[in-house]
């Protein structure tokens, strides 16, 4: 997908406003929040507009509307709200073009949408703080459920079901994992089952096919 047409044209993205948690009893985490982000998307496709603060202790970017982007925006989310501390709102629908240079100046439905989802978000109790508001508000609670049932999952994970978690996305198989680890294989494999591993890795691509679609509709 491609973000370079005519200026007339409104297209579909993902809009990711973040902002922290209690913040004015706690030290500044955007600086943090920034790195964790662009170590995650450096490479990858689906980035329209790169991460930045906004005003305060927000920051937001802006995802294609692709399975890519959305793919990315998933990935994303978890992880931000793994680290804890974040409100996440899930923006999704038109932007106007042609997009700004940053976050901050650009406008379009998907930023209205995002602002509106990022306050719902901070209502939320417990650790999954996210939130999707679109214009198809049936699909977008869709993906909000989804999104916090997996988180919700991965917040009842242990410090050694993160280990074998971690090691099995750097090394890519389980023999490698427990070699990273020092562990038998079928440690490994205990770790990942208590963790719910296998069931967070199958809803996660559900959960990237619902974002793009409810963006391709917008």
């Amino acid at each position: 997908m491609t973000l370079k047409i005519q200026a007339s044209i409104l297209v579909g993205v993902i809009v990711l406003t973040v902002d922290q948690r209690d913040s004015t009893h706690a030290a500044d985490r955007v600086p943090h929040a920034l790195e964790l982000l662009a170590r995650l998307t450096a490479g990858r496709d689906g980035v329209a507009l790169p991460f930045d603060r906004t005003v305060g202790d927000e920051l937001q970017g802006v995802l294609e509307g692709s399975p890519e982007g959305a793919g990315l925006a998933v990935d994303l989310v978890l992880a931000l709200l793994r680290d804890e501390g974040w409100s996440v709102g899930i923006g999704v629908g038109a932007v106007d073009e042609p997009l700004a240079a940053t976050s901050r100046e650009a406008s379009g439905r998907a930023f209205v949408h995002a602002r509106r989802a990022v306050g719902r978000a901070k209502t939320q109790p417990g650790r999954a703080g996210v939130a999707v508001v679109g214009d198809d508000a049936d699909g977008a609670a869709g993906v909000q459920a989804l999104l916090r049932l997996i988180a919700a999952v991965a917040g009842r994970r242990t410090g050694p079901g993160w280990e074998a978690v971690d090691a099995l996305a750097q090394r890519g198989s389980q023999k490698a994992a427990a070699a990273r680890l020092g562990v038998t294989v079928q440690a490994v494999s205990q770790r990942l089952r208590a963790a719910s591993w296998s069931e967070e890795a199958a809803a996660r691509p559900l959960a990237q096919r619902l974002l793009s679609a409810l963006a391709s509709g917008a």
